[in-house]
């Protein structure tokens, strides 16, 4: 099964954030647009994993983890990557607050200890709001660039678990499941 591991974003939260960027979805229909239901913070992708990799990596996250609190995670801002005007992966900002840091940290190491390798790059938290199946036409990204001028958004969120996820792909797409939910601490 495929596996990662995510701060998932309360119901309403997701509600927000897609009702809020509906312009940049009417103005590059050709992005595949994540469904609200998926809408998280990637902290570590796994890849495909045996199913008896769950219960080590539950308990070595709870162990690394555990311990800290609850984190306030602050979103807002647009962009994608490389950038808007030859979008591959359009994002909502997550702000670069050092105990979030921290704790991608603790869970590289974590998973370094079992046997995964180690992320090279640095940490660059965002919600995946959508991607590009093929190039983006100029004039797609340059309304994709417009609408999100128009977005604002901004809110705060309480990160109260490490979730491990599996992604089961279907006919449909992917589906997501909490395999586990690990607390931040005081949860």
């Amino acid at each position: 099964m495929r596996l990662f591991l995510a701060i998932n974003l309360p119901p309403e939260e997701r509600r927000a954030i897609r009702r809020a960027t509906g312009p940049m979805r009417d103005a590059a229909a050709g992005i595949a647009w994540v469904p609200e239901e998926r809408l998280h913070l990637t902290m570590k992708f796994l890849g495909e994993q045996p199913e008896g990799a769950v219960p080590p990596l539950r308990d070595a996250l709870s162990d690394a983890v555990g311990g800290g609190r609850p984190i306030e995670m602050r979103l807002g801002g647009l962009g994608a990557f490389p950038n808007l005007r030859a979008p591959r992966v359009v994002w909502m900002g997550v702000e670069q607050e050092p105990r979030l840091e921290l704790l991608q940290d603790d869970v590289e190491r974590a998973c370094h200890e079992l046997g995964y390798e180690l992320d090279g790059r640095a940490f660059r938290p965002h919600i995946t709001l959508g991607r590009a199946r093929d190039h983006v036409r100029r004039e797609t990204a340059r309304a994709l660039a417009d609408a999100a001028r128009t977005v604002h958004y901004a809110s705060s969120v309480l990160a109260r678990t490490l979730d491990l996820m599996a992604s089961e792909l279907g006919a449909e797409g992917a589906r997501y499941r909490v395999l586990a939910a690990i607390p931040l601490g005081g949860s």
